[in-house]
């Protein structure tokens, strides 16, 4: 094994974190969907025709994009977790070699190392 048990855990509590912001982003995220469609459906714009319609749409697609960011974190996150469970975190995915530990310190979600990565 690499990394202490204490190391390890410290991972884990980084990744947990992680896992409740990117959640909590989620959730305020679905929220800020369901206001623009309210808002959308509330009115009679046009968007091709309407210069706030093109305001709206952009707003949609920019919080869309977020929203798929954050899930494929969470799901990063969450196999991050299980290679700490089956004692395979800090191994590259790809090629097995060790991932550096600073890479880790900055993404601890991170399955490749630098050069996989690239």
């Amino acid at each position: 094994m690499r990394f202490s048990d204490a190391r390890l855990e410290g991972f884990r509590e980084q990744l947990l974190s992680q896992q409740r912001v990117t959640e909590q982003l989620m959730a305020d995220l679905g929220s800020d969907i369901r206001l623009i469609v309210e808002a959308r459906h509330d009115s009679n714009v046009d968007d091709e025709h309407d210069p706030e319609g093109a305001t709206i749409a952009f707003e949609r697609s920019q919080t869309d994009a977020l929203l798929k960011q954050s899930t494929q974190r969470l799901g990063e996150i969450s196999a991050a977790l299980r290679r700490i469970d089956l004692g395979t975190f800090g191994t590259c995915v790809n090629c097995g070699q060790q991932i550096a530990v600073a890479r880790l310190d900055a993404r601890a979600y991170a399955a490749t190392c630098i050069d996989c990565a690239r």
